[in-house]
């Protein structure tokens, strides 16, 4: 049965792949870019596509956009948008912080408070966050960034247990290192502030890290598999040997030393 979704974040990457793929197969999609220069980008990328897809302006950091985007009332909400900043707690910018928790996570709550009421009144409706292997475990270096999707994490599992009696789904996409530029800018994020010779803890070469990236697609696959789903798990984590590793890390905090 064909859904209406609406996904935020979907000018790039998993948010894109997803919204073509799902209005290709016959669902609604309304898909929100950041920049109307990306709403008009994403307009020529559906064409492209031969789908269609309703492409609106949503700047998390903006209230008329939040505003205008809470006033579609979908049966699938897919928070996905976000960004990445690299740096040590100790020297990141506190402006960097606070942008990253802003566009994350307290944009995607208000625009959720204005969407959720109404599938709470029609008892149903589902709510996907897209948290990230970082909210799970923890890299150096993008500390902020995992520490808005361990926030993501704890603001899904309240969001579960308190609007299942109402009949509405939560569940979490869990990316690990996929190659969609995404972690390639976050990693360079750094350089508008940093300064070598003022740094409290120098930043490391993150090419090591970003060499061999996963296919993107495996992630975007999953998405359009789950997000119209009936019934899925609450958590969808690729590549799946990320699933391991996150369960690992889980393990270490109850064993390893201060």
């Amino acid at each position: 049965m064909p859904k209406k979704i609406l996904i935020t974040g979907a000018s790039s990457g998993f948010g894109r792949g997803a919204a073509i793929e799902l209005a290709r197969r016959g669902h609604e999609v309304v898909a929100t870019a950041e920049t109307w220069p990306q709403v008009r980008s994403l307009r020529a990328d559906a064409a492209d596509a031969g789908v269609k897809l309703e492409v609106i302006k949503l700047n998390l950091l903006n209230d008329m956009d939040i505003a205008h985007a809470a006033g579609y009332d979908p049966d699938v909400l897919v928070l996905n948008a976000g960004v990445m900043e690299s740096g040590s707690v100790v020297d990141i910018p506190m402006q960097r912080v606070r942008e990253s928790f802003e566009i994350n996570v307290f944009g995607h709550m208000k625009l959720a408070q204005g969407i959720v009421p109404k599938m709470v009144g029609r008892k149903s409706g589902k709510v996907v966050w897209t948290s990230s292997m970082g909210g799970i475990l923890v890299v150096p270096f993008v500390g902020v960034y995992c520490a808005t999707k361990h926030a993501i994490e704890a603001i899904a599992g309240s969001m579960k247990a308190e609007l299942a009696p109402y009949g509405v789904k939560v569940a979490t996409v869990n990316p690990g290192v996929f190659g969609t530029g995404f972690n390639d800018t976050g990693a360079e994020s750094h350089s508008q502030w940093y300064d070598a010779e003022r740094a409290v803890v120098p930043m490391p070469d993150f090419a090591g890290a970003l060499a061999n990236q996963a296919d993107p697609q495996e992630m975007i696959d999953a998405m359009v598999e789950i997000l119209p789903a009936e019934e899925h798990l609450y958590r969808t984590m690729r590549p799946f040997d990320t699933i391991h590793a996150a369960k690992q890390w889980q393990e270490t905090g109850w064993t390893q030393n201060a």
